[in-house]
């Protein structure tokens, strides 16, 4: 039986909270949720108006996406966030923790502290602080929630050893969250290799990006974590990366 993409998801009545919405992969995933009939509620720090954002609302056009600009890295932000998205909308039925980055080159005794404290803040303590404050609206929805983890968090290496680490944190966070709410709030992670994206073709010019994941795909199985059909799975980390 073919895996339902998010045309065969219905989302209608539910509210997705998208976090790093104006990137590649978030900009993905609030067309599928759109598609699938979810009110969207799209959060970054980065405006739909500015010139890094991919995501492209039209003003013109009838549409359940809402934007929220955030610092997800600060407490007080983020608990306001979720409580503003619940008074605008009355619920939250998904939370998608997208927002992250990514940095490498060096190894640990080079890495500026500056640097590590970076990624732990943008692509864990993100998350971290989204599902604290979503919780308690997601166990009243009995909701879901699925993050960004990456294929290099599997094993150490050399040079980005730092997003390794932030990395291999949502799985964890992801297997935390679903054991503590077994039966009430599914929480899986998703762990792409090279997504195919703008910038990482501008970083990779001579790379295969043929054989990189459009962030389409990968948006495609968050839906499906996200909906009926997935309703016996929570705390899995599901590979996206293809033949990357």
């Amino acid at each position: 039986m073919a895996v339902p993409t998010a045309f065969d998801v219905d989302f209608d009545g539910t509210v997705a909270v998208i976090t790093g919405a104006s990137g590649a992969l978030g900009s993905g995933a609030v067309e599928r949720f759109l598609e699938a009939g979810a009110t969207v509620c799209a959060v970054d720090v980065i405006a739909p108006d500015e010139e890094d954002s991919l995501l492209e609302p039209d003003p013109a056009a009838e549409s359940d996406l809402a934007f929220y600009e955030a610092d997800l890295t600060d407490e007080d932000d983020v608990a306001d966030l979720m409580t503003t998205v619940v008074d605008d909308h009355g619920r939250i039925d998904h939370l998608l923790n997208v927002a992250g980055t990514w940095r490498g080159g060096d190894h640990v005794e080079d890495t500026d502290l500056e640097e590590f404290e970076l990624l732990v803040d943008v692509n864990l303590k993100t998350a971290f602080l989204a599902s604290k404050h979503a919780l308690p609206h997601l166990q009243e929805t009995e909701g879901s929630i699925v993050s960004i983890s990456a294929r290099s968090s599997l094993e150490g290496g050399a040079g980005d050893g730092p997003y390794r680490i932030t990395k291999a944190g949502i799985r964890l966070l992801t297997e935390t969250v679903a054991e503590e709410n077994r039966g009430t709030v599914r929480a899986n992670c998703v762990m792409p290799s090279v997504i195919d994206t703008p910038m990482n073709r501008e970083m990779m010019p001579d790379a295969d990006h043929d054989s990189w994941v459009d962030p389409l795909e990968i948006a495609d199985v968050i839906a499906f974590l996200c909906s009926d059909g997935a309703a016996v799975t929570s705390g899995a980390a599901v590979p996206v990366y293809g033949e990357a």
